[in-house]
């Protein structure tokens, strides 16, 4: 079996750069359809109308590690809300958006529905580490609101949720979903099969024409009203900013307060976005480096400026003879990929050094389960579908490109990020996973410009983000003119964490009494 394999980490990949997701290299926009009414179409009623049923949890964990965390979480309850599958047609055919809810503890705001990235990242466990570290820091939010989290279409618990392989599939790396950031070579007929697999267990060719931002954004304003809130409050982070963005621009008059956390810029298209989340990971490496050359015996050496071609001669082998990791084997993009892994936090670095140290020895286990652990993949070896629905989600939002297109870019990626590079020929061969998908992407670009009647929202930023620079999100704020609360520091969204007394109170502060940061504020992680 082999543990970390090409396939397998263009899964992860996909992930990593998802909360970067990514103008044009040739002109392959699509407009960006008008922004629904804040009524938004007629025949919704028997949706806002319904009644959710609220039960305990245990069926909506979709691995161990998910059930073993919202376990630890008293009084959270979940519930399935229905959606029509296409708003063109709200009395057609209808999806189960999966929804969970810890209840506030004391006098009550309303709901705060909050969203932890992705785009596949499920939103009921979210709800859950969102409990716990907020209760951590003893926020305020947990008595003032309703936390509410979701998975969107296609994602987790809900139903259809989309499915392209099996666990065994996913543990061998026989399925690829991207080639962008790594070695994948891809033919028309692999493309086109990747599409008919997802297709066939994720809910028909329909199903997988609805899974866009734009729709996920329609169903959030459902749940809005179905928990009673004439206007929402809304906590994102990561692809969450995205939503956030996206909601803002179809419904600003219902929005009470949004908090955009790990903020991903709404004026670039893919392959600038793309670009400039692979800069964001070099940043990042380059940092890890230096902290690196400051411990003894660091793998890739004393000088920070020499770290990537250091780090080069010890993965770059691994394209033709990969090395021995968990009873499987670890490949180059494996090494590549746990390594990005390992760079969304400040705390794995010390991981990272040790996977390095052992890669020097032929071994891989500590890159491959860094990997495990940003994928969700748990010790059982069930893996959760984050990596099926980003790819999915992405095809319904992102532009589509060219093989030329998408070759220029891998270079382009391999250039801003040179840690990654894998030294060998790979001038063709980058076809677009999302040729054959069954409808065009709905999102367009730029999006979430100039919009009208929205109150003051809250953009929050750390300045060594390694997936969306803080660049991005000073640009989303500047979009959406909103409140800046910059976070100086190493990480990747920090909101709800329950570390920083500083974030904490600025969030309560804003989400509790809409008291947004003074121009210029600041916090130290």
């Amino acid at each position: 079996m082999s543990v970390l394999t090409t396939g397998k980490l263009s899964r992860i990949i996909a992930g990593l750069t998802a909360a970067a997701l990514l103008v044009p290299l040739a002109a392959c926009t699509s407009e960006p359809p008008a922004p629904a009414t804040s009524s938004g179409p007629a025949g919704l009623d028997r949706f806002h109308q319904q009644t959710l049923q609220w039960t305990n949890c245990d069926d909506y964990a979709t691995t161990e590690t998910e059930s073993t965390v919202i376990a630890l979480v008293d009084g959270l309850q979940c519930a399935r809300m229905k959606a029509p599958l296409s708003y063109d047609d709200p009395g057609g055919r209808t999806i189960e958006v999966a929804v969970a809810r810890h209840a506030a503890g004391g006098a009550k705001v309303g709901s705060l529905v909050t969203n932890p990235g992705g785009p596949g990242g499920s939103g009921v466990f979210g709800a859950a580490t969102t409990v716990l570290g907020l209760e951590k820091a003893k926020s305020p939010l947990v008595e003032r609101f309703d936390l509410v989290g979701f998975d969107p279409r296609g994602v987790g618990s809900t139903r259809p949720a989309v499915d392209c392989y099996t666990d065994a599939e996913a543990d061998r790396g026989e399925v690829a979903l991207t080639t962008q950031g790594t070695t994948v070579q891809w033919t028309e007929a692999d493309t086109r099969a990747v599409v008919e697999r997802c297709a066939k267990d994720s809910g028909g060719p329909d199903a997988l024409a609805h899974l866009g931002t734009r729709d996920v954004a329609r169903d959030m304003d459902v749940l809005r009203v179905v928990l009673g809130d004439e206007k929402l409050t809304f906590l994102g982070q990561s692809y969450g900013t995205r939503l956030g963005a996206v909601y803002a621009e179809q419904f600003p008059r219902n929005v009470r307060a949004m908090l955009l956390d790990g903020a991903i810029d709404s004026r670039q298209g893919t392959v600038e976005r793309r670009v400039f989340a692979y800069t964001g990971f070099q940043a990042a490496f380059d940092r890890m480096a230096t902290f690196c050359a400051s411990q003894d015996g660091c793998p890739i050496g004393r000088d920070p400026k020499k770290a990537t071609a250091e780090f080069q001669k010890i993965v770059r082998p691994l394209y033709a003879e990969p090395v021995p990791a968990l009873g499987g084997e670890l490949d180059f993009d494996g090494a590549v990929g746990g390594v990005i892994s390992g760079l969304y936090t400040q705390a794995a670095w010390p991981r990272i050094i040790k996977g390095l140290g052992q890669l020097r020895q032929g071994k891989g286990d500590e890159l491959a389960q860094l990997g495990f652990d940003f994928s969700g993949r748990d010790a059982k070896g069930a893996w959760t579908n984050f990596a099926e629905a980003n790819y999915a989600i992405n095809c319904m939002d992102e532009q589509r490109l060219s093989e030329q297109q998408g070759n220029e870019l891998r270079a382009a990626i391999f250039t801003s990020a040179p840690f990654m590079d894998p030294g060998v020929d790979l001038t063709t061969g980058a076809r677009d996973g999302c040729e054959h998908w069954p409808a065009p992407p709905t999102l367009g670009f730029p999006y979430a410009q100039n919009v009208q009647g929205l109150p003051r929202t809250l953009v929050v930023s750390i300045t060594g983000d390694p997936t969306t620079p803080h660049a991005g999100a000073v640009r989303l704020a500047e979009s959406l003119g909103s409140a800046l609360l910059t976070v100086r520091g190493e990480g990747h969204t920090i909101v709800t964490a329950g570390t920083n007394p500083c974030v904490d109170k600025a969030a309560s502060d804003y989400l509790i009494d809409l008291e947004v940061p003074a121009a210029g504020a600041t916090c130290t992680l």
